[in-house]
This record gives C-alpha cells, structure tokens and sequence, in this order.
C-alpha cells in the first residue's frame, strides 16, 4: 500500500515520479481499481494537494508541461478539486445544512437501533456485499480509496443501504487522508442526486466488475433503479470581498492545516514578524477522526513552520489549540493573517475567535472559484486560457 509522508519534499517527489503518466496513461487507466497497492494508474497526489503542501497551480503546470493537450483529463481531475471548494464557497449554507443533517443522523443511531446495526456493519465492512465490505476495510486500514471505489461505496450506501449520507460522508471524513469539507461534502451530494437535481449515480454491478477487473461481481445485491435524493440549492453569494483586500506592513502569520505551504503564498508588501501554527483536524469529523488522518495533518503543519521559518528568518511556535491562537495573538502588537481557509471545520475555527485574522487567499482560487457557480463544465472551458498563461504559482 502507498505510504504517505506528510512533507512538502514527499510531495514533490511524488509528482515528480508521477509525471510521466499523467498524460495517456492516465486518462486511460484512471477508472479502474484494481485494489490496494496496485493503484499505479492514479497521482496518489490527493493528501498534499488537500493540504496544501503542494499547491494545484504547481501541479497543473507541471502536467501541461510534461505532456500538453494529452493531460488534460488528470488537470480536469485536479481542477474539480478547486470546483467543488468554489462551489461551496458561494453557498457556505450548504455545509450549515450537511452539519445539521449529521447532527440529526446521530440523533437517529441514538434511538434507533435497527439504524444502529445497520449504521455498524456499514462501517465494519460486515453487509455481506462483498466490494463494498473491502472497500470499507481498505478505507479503515489505509485511510484511501481509489476514486471510483468511492463513488461506487458512497451510491451502495445511499441507495442499496437506505443509510443517511451524512453518516457516509462523515465516515469517509474519519479516514480518507484527503477528506475535506467541499470535496467530500458536495461530492456525496453528487452521487445522492443533491447537487445536480435529479441526476444521481447508481453503482452497477457491470460497472464495478468492469472497472475492479471481476475483482468483484455484485450482481443481485445492489438497488439499481433507485430514485435519487431531493433537496433545495440555495442561490449562490459572491466571491468573498476579502479578495480584494491586500494586507501591507509588519503581521504575525498563522499557519493551518488548510494550507501548508508558505513558501508560495502571496505576502509581497508584508514583512512577517512572528509565525505560529495550528493542525485541527478532529473536527472534521463528529468522532473526531483516524489516527493516521491527524498524524498527516499535524506533520503537514509541522512541515509548513519548518517552512516559514526558513522563509521568514523568524522561530515559528506550534500551538495546540484554536484557544491558544488568542493568547499567542495577544503577545505582539501585530495584524494576524492566515492562508485563506475555505468553508469547512478550519474556517469555522477561526470565524468564533475575539479577533479573527485577516485571510490571505491565492491566485488560484482568484482563478478557480468565480467560475464555480454553477456546473463543471462553466470552469472547465476556462482551463485552457489559464493553462495557456503564465504559471501563478499560487
């Protein structure tokens, strides 16, 4: 099984080994899951990316560099991954809304207890379908699925367990390395048949015996014709205003683990003084989550203050707490800012303090998320005007 460290090197290195099959290769053998270990068809860039360690601007460039045109279905992949947190950036109610329906899906496993069993074997991969019990094991032991496999899990858990997608979603957010608010989140909603109204993704054992190579043939045993999930969209906000605000002068930088690479973030017209950083990731999910998806997130922070300090000449100081932000605030006379966090746990976490910092956001969500109203297809035809660009870094 892949190993993942949470570095910025390991990140690089992992592109870098990546690249040449990010053209062809890719586009032909994305889909198929051939079980863990043997995902050689996929980036597995997915938890730096997440995190920021590397950024999708250095990724995307680097793929069109390497192979043009042909990499145009890995860059699309990449860039759902700004779609989806633009998405959710102009409707922050949405994910109000998917809290709210966990916070009722727990209440329910509290007080149901056929719920509850059915809730348990899900998780323990113990249904007795035979993929979706792997995957659910896979997903427990190595914290990835292949990405098909997650559509396919998330559909069976929808429609032929008749479990709340919430609990689903919160499940995947326990475990996946990469599990973040808006891909998560909205991705889920995609299968249910939320996002898109009405259009929703049935998992067909065709399909899955298909693309797992007859790994597995769950013929019989999957809902194939359920009808998809309702659900207003609320309209959709503009773009945050703080876009368009630069921040000059001496500040105190706070790292998070939404974005943990400072060494490409846009701070001309500052001069950082201080630099502290916080990893938080048990809220992301409501038992909080694995011990592998918090030990990648404090190491990626911890990556990012050796970073800073590099960068900026100053020590940086990890703190433990969101409360400890506040205390460490007090102590210099200086603006906060942070890497812009976008809708999710981090943002939340910030959003509640006596005096939030001010956020600074990159080129590339400038560039991704006015597009993301609306469907894909709106973003994807802006992809060849910014690839044809000069690389933004950011």
């Amino acid at each position: 099984m892949e190993q993942f460290t949470p570095t910025r090197a390991a990140g690089l290195a992992r592109l870098a080994a990546f690249l040449p099959h990010a053209g062809r290769a890719y586009a032909e053998g994305r889909n198929t899951d051939p079980g863990p270990g043997r995902h050689s068809a996929v980036s597995h860039l997915s938890p730096y990316l997440r995190h920021r360690l590397i950024t999708e601007a250095e990724v995307t460039q680097a793929a069109f560099a390497a192979h043009g045109e042909a990499a145009m279905k890995f860059i699309e992949e990449v860039c759902w991954r700004g779609y989806w947190k633009g998405w959710l950036e102009h409707r922050p109610a949405v994910w109000a809304h998917y809290r709210a329906g966990l916070r009722r899906g727990e209440n329910r496993l509290a007080t149901s207890g056929g719920l509850r069993r059915a809730f348990h074997d899900a998780c323990a991969g113990q249904t007795g379908i035979d993929c979706f019990d792997a995957w659910a094991q896979d997903l427990v032991a190595h914290g990835y699925l292949h990405n098909h496999a997650r559509m396919w899990f998330a559909s069976i858990w929808i429609f032929t367990l008749r479990l709340p997608w919430e609990l689903g979603a919160d499940f995947f957010l326990r475990h996946l390395r990469d599990g973040d608010a808006a891909s998560n989140t909205l991705s889920w909603r995609w299968v249910a048949g939320l996002h898109t109204p009405g259009k929703h993704y049935l998992a067909r054992a065709e399909n899955i015996a298909r693309y797992t190579n007859a790994r597995f043939d769950p013929r019989g045993q999957l809902d194939e014709t359920a009808a998809p999930l309702t659900e207003e969209i609320p309209p959709p906000r503009p773009v945050p205003p703080v876009f368009d605000k630069p921040i000059t002068g001496d500040v105190a930088l706070l790292l998070h683990d939404d974005d943990c690479d400072p060494g490409s973030l846009d701070l001309a017209g500052c001069t950082v003084r201080a630099v502290a950083g916080l990893a938080m990731p048990a809220p992301r999910a409501t038992r909080g989550v694995a011990p592998a998806v918090a030990a990648f997130a404090h190491g990626a922070v911890e990556d990012a203050l050796c970073c800073a300090e590099r960068r900026f000449g100053v020590a940086a100081v990890r703190l433990d707490d969101s409360a400890d932000i506040a205390v460490w605030a007090s102590g210099h006379d200086l603006p906060v800012i942070t890497p812009y966090a976008p809708v999710g746990p981090v943002a939340d976490a910030l959003a509640v303090l006596p005096t939030p910092p001010r956020a600074v956001p990159r080129a590339w969500d400038r560039h991704v998320w006015p597009h993301a109203t609306k469907g894909f297809f709106q973003l994807r035809q802006h992809i060849p005007a910014y690839l044809a660009s000069a690389p933004m870094g950011s």
